[in-house]
């Protein structure tokens, strides 16, 4: 896995454009005028690609992103190699949110999953003194972390107490939430990292979900043909964080 993996430093180096427009990021859209103004003079767009770690576990965290596409999988590391998902976010929040909780190192590996994708990324300090100056900002971030959290705790909980193709139904709602299109590109090992099992019973979980016909699943892709039978089989492990979402962050501001 950690092959497939470019370091967090080449993303900070990498070639980055002025942003002239607005941005894709569900989020930032949802700020007030006013708040969005106080972080557009330190925004810059940089292209992301599958794999690219944007924060590590115990590194500072130097830079925040906004994504406007792909998927950022928020891994937790145990015994500094094992990896497990813990969450997962898009264009609907953003990375680095430990520095709004006074902590200005990640405690997870945060990797860039499923499609390629830009991101509007902000310094770490000039984020800070923007929500310094507006408590409104401030506000706004911390809601989504509270969203953030919620997801997290479903992600326990289900791994806890449902049935290896429940789970999996649900991380590809996630997912299918969160990518452009029907197609998720997505291969076993990440699926396990997803759910913690072996490889044997992502197979099974994945043959189960073919068989009600709510996905199809080929070679390192997944192909969502029936989102309402994937929510029947997600059942209470999918939907509180969604709702969760439209109510403390709702839509675009003014």
């Amino acid at each position: 896995m950690a092959a497939m993996m470019t370091l967090s430093s080449d993303i900070a180096d990498r070639p980055a454009t002025p942003v002239s427009e607005g941005g894709e990021n569900r989020l930032l859209a949802a700020l007030t005028t006013s708040d969005r103004a106080l972080l557009a003079p330190d925004l810059e767009r940089v292209s992301l690609v599958v794999g690219d770690t944007l924060l590590t576990v115990d590194q500072s965290i130097d830079y925040v992103y906004f994504l406007e596409g792909g998927i950022a999988a928020v891994l937790e590391v145990i015994d500094g190699e094992r990896q497990h998902a813990v969450g997962l976010l898009g264009a609907d929040g953003y990375v680095g949110w430990p520095i709004l909780l006074g902590d200005d190192r990640s405690p997870h590996d945060v990797v860039l999953r499923a499609e390629p994708g830009t991101a509007l990324r902000i310094p770490a300090d000039r984020l800070l003194a923007a929500v310094e100056r507006s408590d409104t900002l401030r506000a706004a971030l911390l809601r989504f972390i509270q969203v953030f959290l919620i997801q997290m705790g479903r992600t326990v909980v289900s791994a806890l107490s449902h049935p290896v193709e429940r789970r999996l139904a649900r991380w590809i709602l996630l997912y299918h939430d969160r990518v452009r299109g029907d197609e998720i590109s997505m291969t076993h090992e990440e699926f396990r990292l997803m759910l913690a099992v072996r490889r044997s019973s992502i197979t099974d979980a994945l043959h189960r979900l073919e068989e009600t016909l709510a996905i199809k699943s080929v070679r390192g892709r997944v192909i969502v043909r029936d989102r309402e039978k994937l929510l029947e089989m997600a059942a209470m492990t999918y939907g509180p964080p969604e709702e969760a979402y439209q109510r403390l962050v709702g839509t675009p501001g003014n």
